[in-house]
């Protein structure tokens, strides 16, 4: 079964372009549990221009599903996590001035880094997730990092299924089966839809759930939050 955790950073996004509190973010949250959402994901950038820090501490008393908080480990993103405990951290090198993310992690690389990191989230109980790209030599690379799952960046994926090229789900299959065998959970976001979702979903083995923010949101002006995230549902299992 895999879980659906809705990203609700658009609603954070419209709420500051007016100043205010409507939306109001833990509302959202609130409802779109009751709608059947198994997860409640929020980025927060250190400009705190969508979701703000106090979002995330008003909305941990709120979200009984799992809660996941996504951004890159500067030094107040880690402090925010340490106090907030959710569910699950993922880790995210997005820059500070990137409008959403757009790569991986080079596991390689920052290999020493986030071991430091993954290992202080998980003294304090908190399940570990890092961003790749489905790259085979990035997957072995996050297994070493003591990550307890990987999140598959989808947007090549997304981009060349809406030009009709069904083949890209090929690396994050091979991804998939790699991190099965090594022990990793897989989740996966970035650009997942309605048209997309449930293809990604049946091709992917043992996929443990999704994050899906900007597209959700964006299908809800035409459709409803309420049918939406049932819709979402109902392609994943």
């Amino acid at each position: 079964m895999t879980k659906l955790s809705v990203n609700i950073n658009k609603i954070a996004t419209l709420r500051n372009s007016r100043g205010g509190d409507v939306p109001n973010v833990v509302q959202f949250a609130k409802d779109a549990q009751r709608f059947g959402a198994e997860g409640i994901t929020i980025h927060p950038r250190p400009d705190e221009r969508h979701i703000r820090y106090q979002d995330a501490r008003d909305l941990k008393p709120e979200v009984y599903t799992e809660y996941n908080i996504e951004g890159n480990p500067v030094e107040s993103f880690m402090k925010l996590v340490l106090e907030v405990k959710p569910t699950q951290v993922t880790l995210v090198p997005d820059a500070v001035d990137a409008i959403t993310s757009n790569a991986g992690w080079d596991t390689i690389k920052h290999k020493d880094f986030l071991v430091d990191v993954i290992q202080e989230f998980k003294n304090n109980g908190i399940r570990t997730s890092i961003f790749v790209d489905p790259v085979l030599k990035q997957i072995e690379g996050a297994k070493l990092t003591g990550t307890d799952r990987i999140e598959l960046y989808t947007e090549a994926y997304a981009h060349q299924y809406s030009l009709g090229n069904k083949n890209a789900i090929k690396p994050y299959v091979e991804s998939a089966e790699l991190a099965n065998t090594l022990g990793l959970g897989i989740n996966a976001g970035h650009d997942l839809s309605l048209d997309n979702t449930e293809f990604f979903k049946n091709e992917i083995p043992n996929l443990l759930e999704v994050s899906i923010g900007h597209a959700l949101i964006t299908e809800s002006l035409y459709l409803g939050v309420e049918n939406v995230i049932q819709m979402y549902l109902r392609k994943l299992k």
